[in-house]
């Protein structure tokens, strides 16, 4: 008789257990949304498998999210599997008794396999979650890489047509203003020199950005680039109220780049800074290094940029600065730059308030 017992347990403990995967299989297929939702429905499936689920408590944590169906007992026994994703423990599924009602021996073999099975199934679903994304962020990255490629054969035209008109007309607006002798048309020749060498300034930006002017990379010192830069734009810190903090791992990174254009970099970046920084806030520029890369960090303590605008400031002519106060070409420049040194740079949240535009460019390119 005690034997036809335990039968009847042990079949309908693996109908739960088949019933719970196939919950769990059918919660993972209707996936859509918010992946804490979709595992939040699994321990809740997984809470109903157990032998006394109006006792147990399933506790899921995986990568940050964590998730129980219940108050954990503080004195409990529990039965738990580790989730894994690529190859690493990212989390573990638990299941709690309170130990004033249940011992060990209340969890049954089978449970403990239904418990990895269900571990096994969440992490593979994680996996393929994270590798989606990754496909659509390289896609993302493919289609606006080629979409900058065909911007920069396009400005690169632009630029050079006109350059030479720029040339032409600011020389000649030089040649009248020598020769003007009223003081109104020396004014106005005056504004239009203004606008001719704006309007240069500009050009060299394109050209900059469609990677027009040559390179001469060389093996150089980092540190004294960054320092000279920060030295000359001192009293653009001293005017703005802001002060710099420059740190730095090792005096002698070395890298093998172009310093003009490594200047041209920190000073776009720089200005940028600047121009967000509320007076009395620093800007705190780092420099250091891993085996293969040098890294530039430059963090302010302005009013930081929107998510959904992290994907366009490095888009040609985009700018949320009013108009007159900026191209829309800096970030492109810099962009352009570091991508033709086979680096990266990304924009990342300053804490507790800011941005951070983080570089990174290979030691040998």
């Amino acid at each position: 008789m005690p034997g036809t017992i335990s039968t009847k347990i042990e079949l309908q403990e693996r109908i739960k257990e088949l019933s719970c995967l196939y919950e769990i299989s059918s919660v993972i297929r209707d996936h859509e949304g918010e992946i804490s939702a979709t595992l939040e429905k699994i321990s809740e499936v997984l809470k109903q498998a157990w032998r006394f689920p109006e006792d147990a408590v399933v506790e899921l944590k995986l990568n940050g999210f964590q998730h129980s169906t219940g108050k954990i007992p503080q004195k409990n026994v529990a039965q738990q599997a580790f989730i894994y994703t690529f190859s690493e423990v990212k989390g573990a599924i638990k299941i709690y008794y309170p130990q004033e009602k249940h011992r060990e021996t209340a969890f049954l073999p089978e449970e403990q396999k239904l418990l990895e099975k269900a571990a096994h199934e969440v992490g593979s679903f994680y996996e393929k979650i994270k590798q989606k994304e990754q496909e659509e962020l390289l896609r993302r990255s493919i289609h606006r890489n080629d979409r900058l490629a065909i911007l920069g054969e396009i400005t690169a035209g632009i630029a050079h047509e006109l350059n030479t008109p720029l040339g032409n007309i600011l020389g000649f607006a030089e040649l009248i203003k020598e020769r003007a002798e009223n003081s109104q048309t020396k004014k106005d020749i005056g504004k239009i020199i203004k606008a001719a060498i704006y309007s240069r300034e500009v050009v060299k930006k394109l050209m900059f950005f469609a990677c027009e002017i040559p390179q001469e990379m060389k093996i150089i010192k980092i540190q004294p680039i960054v320092a000279q830069a920060l030295s000359l734009l001192k009293p653009n810190f001293k005017k703005a109220g802001v002060e710099c903090h420059f740190r730095v791992a090792d005096k002698g990174i070395e890298a093998q780049l172009d310093p003009i254009q490594l200047t041209q970099v920190l000073f776009n970046l720089l200005i940028n800074a600047l121009y967000f920084s509320p007076q009395g806030s620093a800007i705190e520029v780092k420099l250091y290094r891993n085996e293969a890369s040098l890294y530039i960090e430059i963090a302010d303590e302005g009013p930081g940029i929107k998510e959904e605008l992290k994907s366009k400031i490095f888009e040609p002519f985009f700018t949320t600065k009013p108009i007159g106060d900026g191209s829309g070409l800096g970030l492109s420049v810099v962009h352009g730059i570091i991508r033709s040194h086979k680096g990266n740079i990304v924009a990342l949240d300053n804490q507790p308030q800011g941005s951070i535009f983080q570089i990174s460019i290979p030691l040998r390119n």
